[in-house]
């Protein structure tokens, strides 16, 4: 029989790729991972780290778009800081567990895409 594994280990090619859609996120915000989540369709573990990435793209900008929204009121200058800080954190995360060829689930993550 066949045994089905429920998480794979991803091979070295797509670790690599899932570590340049982190970096590529960090760098570029959404392009990268949607480049790649158009593109790469066959590979399981690609994919949901470019989806992963391109929901936290997505959360991302929100918390720019309330920032700069919010900035009229004085407190938006305190939550773009801790947006980019988020941000930065986040995506180093997850070059740090792509190196280690470990699915990674941000916590503040908006599920769009699943």
């Amino acid at each position: 029989m066949n045994e089905i594994e429920i998480n794979p280990t991803p091979s070295h090619e797509s670790q690599n790729i899932i570590l340049l859609i982190w970096l590529g996120t960090l760098f570029f915000g959404f392009i990268p991972s949607l480049i790649i989540y158009l593109v790469k369709q066959d590979d399981a573990a690609v994919t949901d780290q470019a989806k992963e990435a391109l929901n936290w793209s997505i959360t991302t900008m929100l918390g720019y778009a309330v920032g700069w929204v919010l900035m009229f009121v004085l407190i938006g200058f305190l939550i773009l800081p801790v947006v980019a800080i988020c941000h930065l954190i986040f995506c180093i995360l997850g070059v740090v567990n792509a190196s280690k060829a470990q699915p990674y689930r941000l916590p503040f993550n908006l599920r769009l895409l699943k």
